[in-house]
């Protein structure tokens, strides 16, 4: 009997032990499972936030595509790009770029220039009192060369603020001479040349070209843009001789 109870008990505790380890092992499987859900979740959370940060890159993606496509060039009729040029180049302060014409009609330069060439044959086949020059880098309507002295003897009647002998003198010598300094001027005329030069800045006729290397370093001066608008000049290669320029501005 004995015996026969000390191997119930033994049995008993093998069973207990079972039974203690299935408790132990149904214990640790509720947090294994809150572990797996937890991993999940952060697995999703990731995809969300680089989804996120993915959208704004693509809308600047989009963005930067719209940007870079360009706007459409107006298709217009020569004909009514020709009126639109002669307009525009009548109402300019100063002669006008094909660039600038360009950039305004929203049209490219090489439609301009075939405009503004359309333009200028124009008034050379009905001869009229007008022309398109290109002067100081633009274009710019003006009257006909043959027609000047007429031109000339109407502005006459007109009062004007006329620039002085000794400014006309000091401008001549700048215009053929530049860029030439005061001494030279002095030793050209033969005078005395700081008040002509005052006023043929303000006038903006003439400009300063820098410090010439020399002892002292006197200024330099030459001519503006402004000088080329006003006598009707493409650039300084189209000067007349000396006694024509007296001339034009006498």
């Amino acid at each position: 009997m004995e015996l026969e109870n000390g191997n119930e008990l033994e049995t008993n505790s093998e069973a207990v032990e079972e039974s203690l380890e299935e408790v132990v092992e149904s214990a640790d499987n509720p947090f294994s499972e809150l572990a797996t859900d937890a991993d999940e979740e952060a697995a999703e959370e990731s995809k969300v936030e680089a989804a996120e940060e993915s959208t704004p890159e693509l809308v600047e993606e989009s963005e930067l595509a719209d940007e870079a496509e360009p706007e459409e060039k107006h298709a217009r009729p020569l004909s009514e790009l020709v009126a639109l040029v002669e307009a525009l180049i009548f109402v300019a302060d100063e002669p006008v770029t094909s660039k600038l014409l360009a950039e305004v009609l929203n049209e490219d330069k090489e439609s301009i220039d075939a405009a503004v060439r359309q333009l200028q044959q124009e008034h050379q086949e009905r001869d009229s009192g007008l022309q398109v020059r290109e002067i100081a880098g633009g274009w710019q309507l003006a009257t006909r060369t043959e027609l000047h002295e007429e031109v000339r003897k109407f502005l006459k009647t007109r009062p004007s603020a006329k620039l002085s002998i000794a400014a006309l003198e000091t401008l001549a010598v700048i215009a053929y001479k530049q860029p030439v300094t005061v001494p030279e001027i002095l030793e050209i005329r033969g005078v005395q040349s700081a008040s002509a030069i005052k006023t043929l800045l303000e006038k903006r006729l003439i400009v300063t070209k820098g410090h010439k290397e020399t002892v002292g370093k006197p200024m330099q001066y030459g001519t503006s843009k402004e000088f080329l608008i006003q006598f009707g000049l493409k650039d300084l290669s189209e000067l007349p001789s000396i006694e024509d320029f007296e001339d034009l501005v006498s």
